[in-house]
């Protein structure tokens, strides 16, 4: 069993990590937070896992994920998180669905995740999983954080936050990410 540390604070994120990776990793969360000013999502995943000491034998994991939405030039993207104060599901919703009253027809979007890894040599490998879907034009679900109450992905006619995490973790962006990211572990 590999031991995994993981640069966040989020408790959700956390959770999702873990039963992704499933019970070969034990992942534990590093409460450290990191300045997330990086123009990419990229940039900002392989900087908060730099910022990670790591111990002989432990492997450091970083993301960085977002929702760009076609209407808004790719917005929110690298600043997702910061969109609306403070950020919790409801405030960046509202505010998400406010600005795209213009985007009646165009409501395309797509979660993006790239996870970084650091092995204890200091090099660092990233893997990138993204889902495509719509903004769907309310809140929908109790499941989820962030953006997942609005986000319909493609196939599908419940949103993130209508889903059975399980079914969640088998098909978003950060599922897709770590599936990568777990071949690069091996």
């Amino acid at each position: 069993m590999k031991n995994i540390l993981v640069a966040t604070t989020n408790e959700h994120k956390l959770r999702e990590i873990h039963h992704i990776l499933g019970a070969r990793y034990r992942v534990f969360g590093t409460g450290k937070k990191v300045k997330e000013d990086g123009k990419t999502f990229e940039a900002n995943a392989i900087k908060k896992v730099k910022a990670m000491k790591l111990l002989p034998g432990e492997i450091a994991i970083a993301d960085d994920s977002g929702l760009m939405v076609d209407c808004l030039g790719g917005k929110p993207g690298v600043k997702s998180a910061r969109f609306a104060s403070p950020p919790t599901a409801g405030n960046l919703c509202r505010k998400l669905l406010g600005v795209m009253r213009m985007c009646s027809a165009k409501r395309g979007a797509k979660f993006v995740c790239v996870m970084a890894v650091k092995y204890p040599s200091g090099k660092i490998k990233t893997a990138r999983g993204v889902c495509h879907g719509k903004i769907i034009h309310e809140m929908r679900g109790e499941h989820g954080f962030g953006y997942d109450p609005v986000f319909l992905p493609s196939g599908y006619k419940k949103t993130f936050a209508e889903m059975l995490p399980t079914m969640k973790n088998r098909l978003s962006h950060r599922a897709k990410a770590l599936k990568k990211l777990k071949t690069i572990l091996k």
